[in-house]
């Protein structure tokens, strides 16, 4: 806590100062009683991400935020006092991070999806809500070994995930590469570990050899009388361990983990150093990037190269002026650490034009889950560099094909895209693009939109949600009686009517599942793809089920038979069995008199007969000499491919020792596997432990039963 003090008396002035310290000891009173879970004051925790965010130059507003980030959450501060005491644009910032920090990240895909929209959101309205929040993850990963495993895992998990591509993508290396680290130490202590101490074994021998190849290059730069620096830098553990995963490399085979960096002042030097390098040694072919004409999406420059010395060892040197490295090491954190006046708003504007375009797209999103799908992926994709023929740089990820091309120029340029040329030459939309090649996108007023085959082929997350957004908005009209007509075939070829599986409560039920609004924006999703016809159809189906008996044929009840029921007091009524809780032999079980239906057998803990009118229940019993006799159970089985579902099945009986009298496989319309098979089981309690068997195998998509 000294050490913040003496930071804010080093490095701001007069009236940021007086600030600070108001800002500091608020905080500290606020926070006075309480703990962290190491047992330290908890006040530390504020001031450490203070001074993260002093390391990164932010502005004295910024690290007041930073002091009372959590005043608001987890004091009796109140937002007037705040806004009173320090004014309305800290109060803004601490508000901000308020609200990321009430994220609690469960298992749920919705809510973690919705938690990340929450993210972009507090991020398009002031970029430094998610640099205090960068940095107090990092404080908190720092301070990670005092909490339990199971919630170490998680923050690591979540950091890895979401906070550290986005440092990434602000392009403030010194936090991604910290959080990165400390990530793999809980996610995989073991490689962790190993890299640390296989890694620090040869340090020494490491820096005489980086120390030999700096004075090299020192002599070019002393040759050209260039000024400069020279230093090496050490690869991070994850950089490494990433790449001994991908590519299935030992550690020894790893040759760049120190890479040596040069900083000259002009971009011209940067190039001439660049050329004297490689006619000292040799350039390893395809490991030449620039960086320079062609800068990262977060506007990272450099020149690197892998070079091999006179006696074969190689290793990777990397060459920019003292303005990129600023841009390298600092990211957006340099607008406020290093103010340039001639051009500081618009390179500002530019490090936060994707942001802002990604909020644009917000409203063509579905749902928080299809925004979140389509932001990592552009967040973690691969880097593919092309031209347009005006040699304008776009990149793409890797496999993209002129579709992508297109929406990425703009959406418009891809909703009238009726061809491409690469090179010159006509290609197929489908075409895969390569590194430098030179597109140029043919339209037509007269299009009518995308194709839908499109969806098919393209690898950009943004084109994906651009063509699923015109077909939401544009043809919505179409798209219902698309979808509608998708769902009446489906349903006929199940064998139902739409009248028996849609009805109001069953669609409630569906809605509740995949938040649907209305009918109409059930058909519009299936028309224009957003959901698959299975995802539906399959909860129709299940609702009928449970909701509706299915009639079984029994066996006469004067032959005591086994699987026969006996009913107390009736006589010549239909019975059948319920579907909601498929009652089989051996279970406890009771008769619901129906209107029309005759008597409905369930099972005695059905939750649908904890309500029932007792006076229409009647006791009902097995008759038989085995309450576990053997029965058949039918059982239908989705999955990503026939042989997958075959395996699953085929396995799990035969480790249960079952018999299968029957199976079937098809293929419906979307390319589902589908595979009915009907079991001899011996227990009731066969059929659910079968069941939960077959849907642990990683490709199954859904198994249930669907008679007795």
């Amino acid at each position: 806590m000294e050490s913040t003090l003496m930071k804010i008396y080093d490095s701001y002035t007069d009236a940021d100062r007086e600030l600070l310290l108001k800002a500091y000891d608020f905080a500290k009173n606020a926070h006075q009683n309480q703990k962290r879970a190491s047992g330290e004051p908890y006040f530390i925790h504020p001031c450490a991400v203070a001074e993260i965010l002093m390391d990164l130059g932010l502005n004295a507003v910024t690290i007041a935020a930073a002091l009372l980030h959590d005043v608001i959450e987890d004091t009796d501060a109140t937002d007037e006092v705040i806004r009173r005491e320090f004014g309305e644009e800290t109060l803004s910032l601490v508000e901000g991070v308020t609200k990321l920090d009430k994220i609690v990240f469960k298992s749920e895909e919705e809510e973690e999806a919705e938690n990340f929209r929450k993210i972009f959101i507090a991020m398009a309205k002031d970029i430094r809500v998610i640099l205090i929040k960068l940095a107090d993850r990092l404080h908190n990963m720092r301070s990670l070994n005092y909490l339990s495993k199971e919630r170490q895992l998680k923050m690591a998990h979540e950091t890895l995930d979401i906070y550290t591509p986005i440092a990434g993508r602000l392009g403030i290396s010194q936090v991604k590469c910290e959080l990165e680290d400390l990530c793999l130490k809980y996610i995989d202590p073991e490689a962790f570990e190993f890299l640390v101490e296989n890694i620090h074994q040869k340090l020494e021998e490491r820096n005489r050899f980086v120390d030999f190849v700096v004075e090299e290059i020192k002599g070019i730069l002393k040759e050209s009388d260039i000024k400069g620096e020279v230093f090496g830098r050490p690869k991070h553990f994850y950089s490494i361990y990433k790449k001994m995963k991908s590519k299935n490399k030992t550690l020894e085979q790893i040759y760049d983990l120190t890479a040596v960096r040069v900083i000259v002042n002009t971009v011209d030097e940067c190039y001439e150093v660049f050329g004297k390098i490689h006619k000292k040694w040799k350039p390893v072919p395809g490991r030449i990037k620039d960086y320079i004409a062609t800068p990262k999406p977060n506007l990272y420059q450099s020149l690197h190269t892998t070079v091999v010395t006179n006696f074969g060892q190689p290793f990777e040197i990397q060459i920019r002026t003292e303005e990129m490295h600023r841009t390298a090491e600092f990211g957006i954190a340099a607008h406020w650490k290093y103010k340039e006046q001639r051009n500081e708003e618009t390179t500002l504007d530019q490090r936060i034009a994707w942001i802002r375009e990604v909020m644009d797209m917000q409203g063509g999103f579905k749902d928080s889950k299809e925004f979140m799908e389509t932001v990592k992926g552009e967040l973690t994709s691969s880097e593919l560099l092309v031209f347009t023929p005006k040699s304008k740089v776009i990149q793409l990820p890797a496999g993209a094909t002129p579709v992508d091309f297109a929406y990425a120029i703009h959406s418009e340029v891809g909703n009238k895209c009726t061809g491409a040329k690469v090179n010159g030459k006509i290609v197929p939309l489908n075409s895969t693009l390569e590194l430098g090649d030179v597109v140029e996108i043919i339209t037509s007023p007269n299009s009518k939109g995308p194709s839908r085959d499109w969806l098919k082929f393209i690898k950009s997350s943004s084109a994906r949600a651009k063509i699923k957004s015109f077909y939401r908005k544009e043809m919505k009209e179409e798209n219902i009686r698309t979808g509608k007509s998708m769902l009446e075939e489906a349903i006929k070829r199940k064998g139902y009517t739409v009248q028996q599986l849609l009805t109001a409560e069953s669609f409630k039920f569906v809605s509740e599942k995949l938040s649907f609004d209305t009918q109409e924006e059930m058909f519009s999703a299936l028309g224009y793809g957003a959901v698959n016809i299975n995802q539906i159809l399959f909860k129709l189906i299940d609702f009928y089920r449970k909701e509706v008996p299915q009639p079984v044929t029994v066996q006469s009840f004067s032959r005591h038979a086994k699987g026969s029921v006996t009913i107390k007091g009736t006589s010549g009524l239909l019975v059948s069995f319920a579907g909601c809780c498929s009652p089989v032999p051996g279970d406890d079980i009771i008769g619901f008199v129906t209107r029309g239906r005759g008597i409905v057998v369930h099972r005695k803990d059905c939750p649908n007969m904890k309500n029932a009118d007792e006076g229409r229940l009647q006791p009902a019993e097995w008759v038989g000499e085995d309450k576990d006799a053997r029965f058949k159970a039918a059982i239908v089985v989705m999955a990503d491919d026939q042989g997958a579902a075959l395996s699953a099945i085929s396995g799990s009986v035969a480790e249960m020792k079952l018999a299968i009298t029957s199976i079937n496989g098809r293929y419906d319309k979307n390319g589902a596997a589908i595979v009915d098979v009907t079991v001899s089981l011996t227990s009731r309690n066969d059929v659910d432990v079968l069941i939960n068997k077959i849907k642990s195998h990683s490709k199954i998509l859904d198994v249930h039963r669907t008679s007795n």
